[in-house]
């Protein structure tokens, strides 16, 4: 496939996750998505981030197999997320599960910085060279468990999370900056829901859930 053909699928799979968001506004609380975020899906080449054979399905709005038992999400659900951080320009942005940088990839189109977790370092290692032919030179991308977040580097404005634990991990409520948000799917495996954590401007913090879903799971191990 060339380059237009995969425009055109792009922008189809943009159509789709503006439908999805008006079928899902009574869970979102709005029937759109941020123009930034629309226009960030429309630009990344996400068959740039899946495996070569996979290349003509990466524009179905589904997730792909990546290797070692894990996948890129869907891309309305790489939207919502996305969305529901409210990203600003000048926004550091902590991401945990790299997996092959599309996530990252988005996230760098719309903040400052960004510092991206990957357990598996093969995964991490293929994210880095993909990120860099893409011209992402706004990430960070280091190989640890993301459960305990990336002190060196916080706080930070933004949290992204695409493994679920059952619980919100303590060291990630505590390394998000006043007036932060956090987007995390948490729960036993069976019964993940999406989730928006905000922290105000005293340090208070809420929660949010917005829909079920299914993740890999993060581990607390060391």
């Amino acid at each position: 496939m060339n380059d237009e053909e995969f425009l055109e699928l792009r922008q189809r799979m943009v159509a789709v996750i503006a439908a999805k968001t008006i079928f899902t506004c009574g869970q979102l609380g709005k029937a759109a998505l941020s123009p930034r975020v629309m226009a960030a899906m429309g630009e990344i080449p996400r068959h740039r981030f899946v495996p070569l054979e996979l290349q003509p399905d990466a524009y179905v709005d589904s997730p792909l197999p990546i290797g070692f038992d894990k996948t890129i999400s869907q891309p309305f659900i790489v939207a919502v997320m996305t969305d529901l951080l409210d990203l600003q320009p000048a926004d550091t942005v902590l991401e945990i599960g790299t997996g092959l940088g599309y996530q990252t990839a988005i996230l760098s189109r719309l903040a400052r910085q960004v510092y991206s977790m990957e357990l598996i370092d093969e995964l991490a290692q293929q994210a880095r060279r993909r990120l860099a032919r893409h011209g992402c030179t706004n990430v960070q991308v280091g190989v640890r468990n993301g459960w305990h977040g990336w002190p060196e580097h916080a706080p930070f404005d933004k949290v992204l999370v695409a493994a679920a634990p059952d619980l919100i991990p303590p060291s990630l409520i505590d390394q998000m900056k006043p007036g932060g948000k956090m987007v995390i799917p948490a729960g036993l495996p069976d019964e993940q829901q999406l989730m928006l954590v905000e922290k105000n401007a005293a340090g208070h913090v809420t929660t949010r859930q917005i829909f079920a879903v299914r993740f890999s799971l993060l581990d607390d191990a060391d």
